[in-house]
Protein backbone atom coordinates (compact mmCIF):
# COMPACT_ATOMS: atom_id res chain seq x y z
CA UNK A 1 0.00 0.00 0.00
CA UNK A 2 1.18 3.69 -0.39
CA UNK A 3 1.27 5.99 2.38
CA UNK A 4 3.21 7.50 4.86
CA UNK A 5 3.51 4.14 6.71
CA UNK A 6 4.29 2.07 4.16
CA UNK A 7 7.78 1.16 5.82
CA UNK A 8 5.99 -0.30 8.80
CA UNK A 9 4.59 -3.68 9.39
CA UNK A 10 2.49 -4.26 12.64
CA UNK A 11 0.84 -7.50 14.02
CA UNK A 12 -2.64 -7.23 15.17
CA UNK A 13 -3.99 -9.80 17.17
CA UNK A 14 -7.63 -10.10 16.68
CA UNK A 15 -10.12 -8.77 18.48
CA UNK A 16 -13.25 -5.68 18.46
CA UNK A 17 -13.81 -2.18 19.12
CA UNK A 18 -10.63 0.10 18.78
CA UNK A 19 -7.82 -2.40 18.69
CA UNK A 20 -8.72 -2.57 14.98
CA UNK A 21 -9.99 0.45 14.10
CA UNK A 22 -6.48 1.51 15.24
CA UNK A 23 -5.18 -1.00 12.87
CA UNK A 24 -7.38 0.53 10.11
CA UNK A 25 -6.06 3.91 10.65
CA UNK A 26 -2.46 2.38 10.14
CA UNK A 27 -3.33 0.21 7.39
CA UNK A 28 -5.11 3.47 5.96
CA UNK A 29 -1.82 4.96 5.55
CA UNK A 30 0.05 2.33 4.77
CA UNK A 31 1.05 0.12 6.70
CA UNK A 32 1.54 -3.46 6.42
CA UNK A 33 -0.92 -5.43 8.87
CA UNK A 34 -0.97 -9.07 9.18
CA UNK A 35 -3.93 -9.72 11.34
CA UNK A 36 -3.38 -12.52 13.30
CA UNK A 37 -7.08 -14.58 13.66
CA UNK A 38 -8.56 -17.65 15.17
CA UNK A 39 -9.11 -20.47 12.26
CA UNK A 40 -12.76 -20.12 11.33
CA UNK A 41 -15.31 -21.64 13.54
CA UNK A 42 -19.03 -22.09 11.58
CA UNK A 43 -21.19 -21.76 14.68
CA UNK A 44 -19.36 -18.87 15.77
CA UNK A 45 -21.65 -15.69 16.35
CA UNK A 46 -22.77 -12.80 18.98
CA UNK A 47 -20.69 -9.40 18.95
CA UNK A 48 -17.62 -10.70 17.37
CA UNK A 49 -19.55 -11.76 14.22
CA UNK A 50 -21.44 -8.79 13.84
CA UNK A 51 -17.96 -6.78 14.22
CA UNK A 52 -15.90 -8.66 12.37
CA UNK A 53 -14.93 -8.39 8.66
CA UNK A 54 -17.15 -5.94 7.50
CA UNK A 55 -14.95 -4.31 5.09
CA UNK A 56 -14.92 -0.98 7.05
CA UNK A 57 -13.35 -1.52 9.93
CA UNK A 58 -10.74 -4.35 9.07
CA UNK A 59 -9.86 -3.10 5.71
CA UNK A 60 -6.55 -3.33 4.54
CA UNK A 61 -5.00 -6.29 6.40
CA UNK A 62 -3.72 -9.86 5.35
CA UNK A 63 -5.29 -12.68 7.43
CA UNK A 64 -3.28 -15.44 9.03
CA UNK A 65 -5.35 -17.94 10.54
CA UNK A 66 -3.98 -19.81 14.00
CA UNK A 67 -4.84 -21.40 16.90
CA UNK A 68 -2.83 -19.56 19.84
CA UNK A 69 -3.28 -22.32 21.66
CA UNK A 70 -1.43 -24.13 20.02
CA UNK A 71 2.78 -23.52 21.41
CA UNK A 72 3.54 -24.16 17.60
CA UNK A 73 1.30 -21.28 16.20
CA UNK A 74 2.45 -19.20 19.22
CA UNK A 75 5.90 -19.75 17.66
CA UNK A 76 4.77 -18.62 14.39
CA UNK A 77 3.33 -15.32 15.72
CA UNK A 78 6.85 -14.86 17.87
CA UNK A 79 8.61 -15.31 14.57
CA UNK A 80 6.46 -13.00 12.65
CA UNK A 81 7.65 -10.52 15.26
CA UNK A 82 11.08 -10.69 15.12
CA UNK A 83 10.60 -8.31 11.42
CA UNK A 84 8.02 -6.46 12.79
CA UNK A 85 7.38 -2.35 14.51
CA UNK A 86 4.61 -3.17 16.03
CA UNK A 87 2.57 -5.47 17.93
CA UNK A 88 -1.40 -4.39 18.73
CA UNK A 89 -3.19 -6.30 21.05
CA UNK A 90 -6.60 -5.88 23.05
CA UNK A 91 -7.14 -9.41 25.37
CA UNK A 92 -7.79 -8.60 29.07
CA UNK A 93 -4.78 -7.65 31.24
CA UNK A 94 -2.69 -10.89 31.56
CA UNK A 95 -4.11 -13.19 28.82
CA UNK A 96 -1.10 -12.43 26.22
CA UNK A 97 1.11 -13.29 28.83
CA UNK A 98 -0.73 -16.53 29.35
CA UNK A 99 -0.84 -17.49 25.47
CA UNK A 100 2.88 -16.72 25.50
CA UNK A 101 2.92 -13.81 23.56
CA UNK A 102 3.52 -11.16 26.35
CA UNK A 103 5.63 -7.69 25.98
CA UNK A 104 8.58 -10.24 27.23
CA UNK A 105 8.34 -12.96 25.12
CA UNK A 106 8.03 -9.96 22.27
CA UNK A 107 10.80 -8.06 23.61
CA UNK A 108 13.26 -11.39 23.51
CA UNK A 109 12.43 -11.82 19.71
CA UNK A 110 12.54 -7.94 18.71
CA UNK A 111 14.24 -5.29 21.39
CA UNK A 112 12.73 -2.64 18.75
CA UNK A 113 9.11 -3.91 19.24
CA UNK A 114 6.54 -1.20 19.96
CA UNK A 115 3.77 -3.05 21.74
CA UNK A 116 0.59 -1.72 22.01
CA UNK A 117 -2.09 -2.17 24.73
CA UNK A 118 -5.65 -1.25 23.71
CA UNK A 119 -7.97 -2.06 27.11
CA UNK A 120 -11.00 -0.16 28.33
CA UNK A 121 -9.74 0.20 32.49
CA UNK A 122 -6.10 -0.14 31.56
CA UNK A 123 -3.53 -2.71 32.25
CA UNK A 124 -3.67 -1.55 36.27
CA UNK A 125 -6.00 -0.75 38.35
CA UNK A 126 -8.84 -2.30 40.80
CA UNK A 127 -11.56 -2.30 37.59
CA UNK A 128 -8.64 -4.05 35.21
CA UNK A 129 -10.11 -7.22 34.95
CA UNK A 130 -13.62 -6.06 34.88
CA UNK A 131 -15.83 -6.61 31.87
CA UNK A 132 -16.92 -3.33 30.12
CA UNK A 133 -17.78 -1.66 27.04
CA UNK A 134 -17.58 2.08 25.31
CA UNK A 135 -20.26 3.31 27.50
CA UNK A 136 -18.88 2.28 30.82
CA UNK A 137 -15.50 3.70 30.17
CA UNK A 138 -17.45 7.16 29.33
CA UNK A 139 -19.20 6.98 32.11
CA UNK A 140 -16.09 6.76 34.52
CA UNK A 141 -14.51 10.09 33.10
CA UNK A 142 -17.22 12.82 33.52
CA UNK A 143 -17.86 12.44 29.47
CA UNK A 144 -20.88 10.36 29.62
CA UNK A 145 -22.32 12.92 31.83
CA UNK A 146 -21.86 15.39 30.33
CA UNK A 147 -23.56 14.80 27.08
CA UNK A 148 -27.19 14.36 26.93
CA UNK A 149 -30.85 16.55 28.00
CA UNK A 150 -30.57 17.97 31.48
CA UNK A 151 -32.28 14.93 32.69
CA UNK A 152 -30.61 12.28 31.34
CA UNK A 153 -27.08 10.81 29.94
CA UNK A 154 -27.05 9.90 26.14
CA UNK A 155 -24.11 7.61 25.02
CA UNK A 156 -22.40 9.35 22.37
CA UNK A 157 -22.14 6.06 20.14
CA UNK A 158 -19.17 4.61 20.48
CA UNK A 159 -17.10 7.39 19.43
CA UNK A 160 -15.96 8.94 22.44
CA UNK A 161 -14.81 5.95 24.22
CA UNK A 162 -13.78 3.20 21.68
CA UNK A 163 -12.72 5.29 18.77
CA UNK A 164 -11.84 8.35 20.02
CA UNK A 165 -10.14 7.59 23.78
CA UNK A 166 -9.24 4.56 22.67
CA UNK A 167 -8.34 3.25 18.82
CA UNK A 168 -7.20 6.75 17.96
CA UNK A 169 -5.15 7.45 20.65
CA UNK A 170 -3.15 3.99 20.49
CA UNK A 171 -2.55 4.90 17.02
CA UNK A 172 -0.83 7.94 18.49
CA UNK A 173 0.78 6.35 21.37
CA UNK A 174 2.08 3.29 18.66
CA UNK A 175 3.74 5.83 16.52
CA UNK A 176 5.02 8.32 19.13
CA UNK A 177 6.91 4.92 20.75
CA UNK A 178 7.91 4.05 17.14
CA UNK A 179 9.82 7.05 16.44
CA UNK A 180 11.26 7.41 19.75
CA UNK A 181 12.64 3.23 19.14
CA UNK A 182 14.19 4.64 15.98
CA UNK A 183 16.54 7.20 18.02
CA UNK A 184 17.13 4.65 21.04
CA UNK A 185 17.32 1.08 19.29
CA UNK A 186 14.59 0.34 22.15
CA UNK A 187 10.51 -0.66 22.23
CA UNK A 188 8.21 -0.06 24.78
CA UNK A 189 4.90 -1.15 26.17
CA UNK A 190 1.71 1.15 25.08
CA UNK A 191 -0.77 1.06 27.64
CA UNK A 192 -3.92 2.73 25.83
CA UNK A 193 -6.82 2.51 28.35
CA UNK A 194 -10.29 4.18 26.98
CA UNK A 195 -11.01 5.78 30.94
CA UNK A 196 -7.43 7.77 30.03
CA UNK A 197 -8.10 8.60 26.40
CA UNK A 198 -11.92 9.85 26.81
CA UNK A 199 -10.72 11.52 29.98
CA UNK A 200 -8.32 13.40 27.88
CA UNK A 201 -10.58 14.07 24.90
CA UNK A 202 -12.65 15.97 28.35
CA UNK A 203 -9.36 18.21 28.44
CA UNK A 204 -11.13 21.72 27.42
CA UNK A 205 -14.08 21.22 29.52
CA UNK A 206 -12.00 20.67 32.46
CA UNK A 207 -9.98 23.88 31.41
CA UNK A 208 -12.94 25.94 31.67
CA UNK A 209 -14.64 24.50 34.50
CA UNK A 210 -11.31 24.99 36.22
CA UNK A 211 -12.05 28.74 35.06
CA UNK A 212 -15.36 28.96 36.25
CA UNK A 213 -16.78 28.93 32.61
CA UNK A 214 -18.38 25.54 32.63
CA UNK A 215 -20.92 23.67 34.61
CA UNK A 216 -21.04 20.51 35.78
CA UNK A 217 -24.88 19.91 34.58
CA UNK A 218 -25.74 18.97 31.38
CA UNK A 219 -27.56 21.42 28.84
CA UNK A 220 -26.04 24.52 30.94
CA UNK A 221 -23.41 24.89 28.94
CA UNK A 222 -22.15 26.73 25.27
CA UNK A 223 -21.40 23.55 23.75
CA UNK A 224 -23.92 21.16 25.22
CA UNK A 225 -26.90 22.48 23.70
CA UNK A 226 -27.89 25.06 26.11
CA UNK A 227 -27.07 28.04 23.94
CA UNK A 228 -29.37 29.18 21.31
CA UNK A 229 -26.83 29.63 19.07
CA UNK A 230 -24.97 26.11 19.25
CA UNK A 231 -27.22 23.45 18.74
CA UNK A 232 -29.43 22.15 16.05
CA UNK A 233 -33.05 22.92 15.41
CA UNK A 234 -36.07 21.36 13.28
CA UNK A 235 -37.17 22.40 9.90
CA UNK A 236 -40.60 22.74 7.95
CA UNK A 237 -40.21 19.47 6.23
CA UNK A 238 -38.93 17.27 9.47
CA UNK A 239 -34.88 17.97 8.33
CA UNK A 240 -32.56 19.15 11.15
CA UNK A 241 -29.89 21.66 11.04
CA UNK A 242 -26.60 22.50 12.96
CA UNK A 243 -25.62 26.26 14.22
CA UNK A 244 -22.43 26.92 15.73
CA UNK A 245 -22.17 30.66 15.91
CA UNK A 246 -20.64 31.42 19.00
CA UNK A 247 -18.02 34.71 18.07
CA UNK A 248 -20.01 37.52 18.11
CA UNK A 249 -18.94 38.47 14.19
CA UNK A 250 -20.57 35.09 13.04
CA UNK A 251 -23.82 35.54 15.76
CA UNK A 252 -23.90 38.66 14.35
CA UNK A 253 -24.14 37.31 10.38
CA UNK A 254 -26.46 34.40 11.57
CA UNK A 255 -28.90 37.33 12.92
CA UNK A 256 -28.27 39.30 10.12
CA UNK A 257 -28.79 36.60 7.08
CA UNK A 258 -31.89 35.17 8.89
CA UNK A 259 -33.77 38.91 9.32
CA UNK A 260 -33.36 39.03 12.50
CA UNK A 261 -34.08 42.53 13.98
CA UNK A 262 -35.18 41.13 17.47
CA UNK A 263 -33.63 43.25 20.29
CA UNK A 264 -33.51 39.98 22.67
CA UNK A 265 -31.04 38.13 20.43
CA UNK A 266 -28.70 41.22 21.51
CA UNK A 267 -28.34 39.08 24.53
CA UNK A 268 -26.06 36.51 23.25
CA UNK A 269 -24.24 35.84 26.29
CA UNK A 270 -26.67 35.73 28.87
CA UNK A 271 -27.57 32.44 30.01
CA UNK A 272 -30.95 32.76 31.72
CA UNK A 273 -32.30 34.16 28.36
CA UNK A 274 -31.05 31.31 26.45
CA UNK A 275 -34.36 29.00 26.86
CA UNK A 276 -36.32 32.04 25.60
CA UNK A 277 -34.04 33.00 22.95
CA UNK A 278 -33.93 28.87 21.70
CA UNK A 279 -37.63 28.94 21.45
CA UNK A 280 -37.75 31.92 19.28
CA UNK A 281 -34.78 30.75 16.79
CA UNK A 282 -36.74 26.87 16.77
CA UNK A 283 -40.15 28.85 15.61
CA UNK A 284 -37.90 30.72 13.10
CA UNK A 285 -36.52 27.56 11.34
CA UNK A 286 -39.75 25.83 11.30
CA UNK A 287 -40.92 28.43 8.30
CA UNK A 288 -38.91 26.89 6.36
CA UNK A 289 -37.54 23.37 4.72
CA UNK A 290 -33.83 22.25 5.33
CA UNK A 291 -33.44 22.64 1.92
CA UNK A 292 -34.07 26.04 1.96
CA UNK A 293 -32.45 27.36 4.87
CA UNK A 294 -29.40 25.61 3.14
CA UNK A 295 -30.09 27.84 -0.06
CA UNK A 296 -30.09 31.15 2.64
CA UNK A 297 -27.09 29.61 4.87
CA UNK A 298 -24.73 27.09 3.78
CA UNK A 299 -21.72 28.66 3.28
CA UNK A 300 -21.88 31.65 4.88
CA UNK A 301 -20.09 32.80 8.11
CA UNK A 302 -22.95 31.86 9.85
CA UNK A 303 -21.72 28.79 10.89
CA UNK A 304 -24.26 26.15 9.30
CA UNK A 305 -24.84 22.81 8.43
CA UNK A 306 -27.62 20.80 7.11
CA UNK A 307 -27.75 17.64 9.57
CA UNK A 308 -27.27 14.66 6.75
CA UNK A 309 -28.26 11.21 7.57
CA UNK A 310 -25.27 8.77 6.67
CA UNK A 311 -26.56 7.98 3.19
CA UNK A 312 -27.52 11.42 2.92
CA UNK A 313 -23.38 12.64 3.68
CA UNK A 314 -21.93 10.65 0.66
CA UNK A 315 -23.78 13.04 -1.90
CA UNK A 316 -23.37 16.13 -0.28
CA UNK A 317 -21.19 18.47 -3.19
CA UNK A 318 -18.44 19.59 -0.15
CA UNK A 319 -17.98 15.56 0.41
CA UNK A 320 -17.94 14.44 -2.87
CA UNK A 321 -15.41 17.69 -3.61
CA UNK A 322 -13.46 15.89 -1.54
CA UNK A 323 -13.88 12.48 -1.71
CA UNK A 324 -14.75 11.78 1.71
CA UNK A 325 -16.80 8.87 1.16
CA UNK A 326 -15.87 6.10 -1.18
CA UNK A 327 -17.92 3.03 -2.28
CA UNK A 328 -15.84 -0.59 -2.37
CA UNK A 329 -17.84 -3.75 -3.39
CA UNK A 330 -20.66 -1.73 -2.87
CA UNK A 331 -20.03 -0.93 0.37
CA UNK A 332 -20.03 2.97 1.33
CA UNK A 333 -17.13 3.94 4.13
CA UNK A 334 -15.25 6.92 4.65
CA UNK A 335 -11.88 7.27 2.71
CA UNK A 336 -8.50 7.61 4.71
CA UNK A 337 -7.43 10.22 6.72
CA UNK A 338 -5.68 12.48 7.02
CA UNK A 339 -4.54 13.58 3.86
CA UNK A 340 -0.65 13.88 2.75
CA UNK A 341 0.51 15.74 -0.31
CA UNK A 342 3.76 13.87 -0.55
CA UNK A 343 3.04 10.37 0.35
CA UNK A 344 -0.47 10.13 -0.20
CA UNK A 345 -3.04 7.03 1.19
CA UNK A 346 -4.91 5.02 -1.25
CA UNK A 347 -8.40 2.62 -0.08
CA UNK A 348 -6.62 -0.12 1.19
CA UNK A 349 -8.57 -3.64 -0.23
CA UNK A 350 -11.64 -4.70 1.70
CA UNK A 351 -11.57 -7.13 4.64
CA UNK A 352 -9.71 -10.61 3.81
CA UNK A 353 -11.49 -13.56 4.29
CA UNK A 354 -10.17 -15.20 7.61
CA UNK A 355 -6.96 -17.19 6.94
CA UNK A 356 -7.20 -15.44 3.19
CA UNK A 357 -3.08 -15.07 3.41
CA UNK A 358 -1.88 -18.14 5.92
CA UNK A 359 -0.10 -19.57 2.95
CA UNK A 360 2.05 -16.70 1.79
CA UNK A 361 2.38 -15.29 5.28
CA UNK A 362 3.84 -18.61 6.66
CA UNK A 363 5.72 -19.72 3.54
CA UNK A 364 7.45 -16.22 3.85
CA UNK A 365 8.49 -16.77 7.50
CA UNK A 366 10.24 -19.70 5.77
CA UNK A 367 8.09 -22.56 6.78
CA UNK A 368 8.08 -25.85 4.33
CA UNK A 369 4.52 -26.89 3.32
CA UNK A 370 5.19 -29.62 5.76
CA UNK A 371 5.57 -27.93 8.46
CA UNK A 372 2.48 -25.30 7.84
CA UNK A 373 0.50 -28.80 6.80
CA UNK A 374 1.33 -29.94 10.46
CA UNK A 375 0.75 -26.23 11.60
CA UNK A 376 -2.48 -25.56 10.68
CA UNK A 377 -3.66 -28.46 9.10
CA UNK A 378 -4.08 -29.85 5.72
CA UNK A 379 -6.81 -27.23 4.77
CA UNK A 380 -3.57 -25.18 3.82
CA UNK A 381 -1.43 -27.69 1.86
CA UNK A 382 -0.76 -26.22 -1.37
CA UNK A 383 1.83 -27.38 -4.25
CA UNK A 384 3.24 -24.19 -4.76
CA UNK A 385 4.68 -23.84 -0.98
CA UNK A 386 8.73 -24.60 -0.99
CA UNK A 387 9.73 -28.25 -0.01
Amino acid sequence: MPGPLSHLTVIELAGIGPGPFACMLLADMGARVIRIDRPPVPARGGLEALMRNDSVVDRGRQSLALDLKNPRAVQAVLKLVEKADVLVEGFRPGVAEKLGLGPAECHARNPKLVYGRMTGWGQTGPLAQAAGHDINYVALTGALHAIGKADQPMPPLNLVGDYGGGGMLLALGVLAAVNQARHSGEGQVVDAAMTDGAALLMAAQYGLMAKGFWQDQRESNFLDGAAHFYGTYACRDGGHVAIGAIEPQFYRQLLALCGITDAHFEQQWAQGEWPALRDKLAALFLTRTRAQWCELLEGTDACFAPVLSMNEAIDHPHNAARGTFVRQDGVLQPAPAPRFDRTPSALPAKAPRTGEHTLELLAQAGYSASEIEELVGAQVAHPELPA
